[in-house]
């Protein structure tokens, strides 16, 4: 697309080569398209590279040969002075503007990228709304948010480290030991964030069954803090548990027994 300037002065050049310049029928036919175009769309003309090195080449392009040279020597001083002279001008801004525009396409591009990279990861991720229970241990800030992870893990905003919920064990859905087992986690994940959506959620951190020492480090639940959430009074594990979407998964002290995974007929 061409600044009004320069299309201004484009249409003035071909105007003069028209009139002055010793021109073959066809690059007469090719200026006065170029011209007419120019007069109906002014600055937004839009021409390809080919045709912009045609028109460099009619108007101010260096001899081809000899046949070139000695048209050139045939045609008026004035139209010699302006093949040479409006040629560098015409050629920079347009080689600025390409550069311009393949620039601003770039930086859209790693923009558009990025979005989506970002809703990837986001998929499947929803924003809910906890609110605060005095524990003697710890507990989340009034209208903290937090979001579902699985169906037993939530993650607390500005927290490094998710949260798993004790007394339970849902699913995985991230390692599954068969299909069955994914299935059911989904279905897991997806009856939490239906609960919580639909009730007064509280979740209430608690300590985790660990050697003392311990919590907050890789050797405890991952370096994960745990919690216990209630929608409107229940324990969502135990509403999960009777659904069928998960099973009991109690520790005491600073032990826990192994992990129950019965969803594919085995143990692990």
């Amino acid at each position: 697309m061409l600044v009004l300037f320069e299309t201004e002065h484009l249409k003035t050049s071909i105007r003069t080569a028209l009139i002055e310049a010793a021109l073959t029928p066809w690059q007469r036919n090719f200026l006065a398209d170029v011209l007419a175009r120019l007069e109906k769309y002014g600055s937004k003309t839009r021409l390809t590279d080919k045709q912009l090195a045609k028109l460099h080449q009619i108007l101010g392009g260096e001899s081809a040969g000899h046949g070139e040279a000695k048209q050139t020597q045939r045609m008026p001083v004035k139209a010699r002075r302006f093949r040479h002279g409006p040629r560098p001008f015409i050629s920079r801004k347009l080689t600025w503007w390409r550069r311009r525009l393949v620039r601003d396409i770039m930086i859209v591009a790693v923009i558009a990228l990025v979005g989506l990279f970002y809703s990837l990861f986001e998929i499947g991720k929803t924003t809910f709304q906890g609110v605060a229970q005095t524990s003697s241990v710890a507990s989340v800030r009034s209208n903290q948010a937090f979001t579902i992870t699985d169906g037993d893990t939530v993650q607390v905003s500005g927290e490094r480290a998710g949260t798993r919920l004790v007394g339970f064990n849902t699913p995985e859905t991230f390692s599954p030991l068969c299909e069955h087992e994914r299935q059911l986690g989904e279905r897991a994940s997806a009856r939490l964030r239906e609960l919580v959506s639909h009730g007064s959620a509280r979740l209430t951190k608690v300590a985790c069954a660990c050697p003392p020492g311990t919590e907050g480090t890789s050797k405890c639940n991952h370096g994960r803090s745990c919690g216990v959430l209630k929608v409107d009074g229940r324990d969502v594990g135990q509403i999960l548990i009777e659904e069928g979407l998960a099973v009991p998964f109690v520790c005491e002290g600073d032990r826990c027994p192994k992990t129950p995974r019965p969803w594919c007929g085995q143990r692990s």
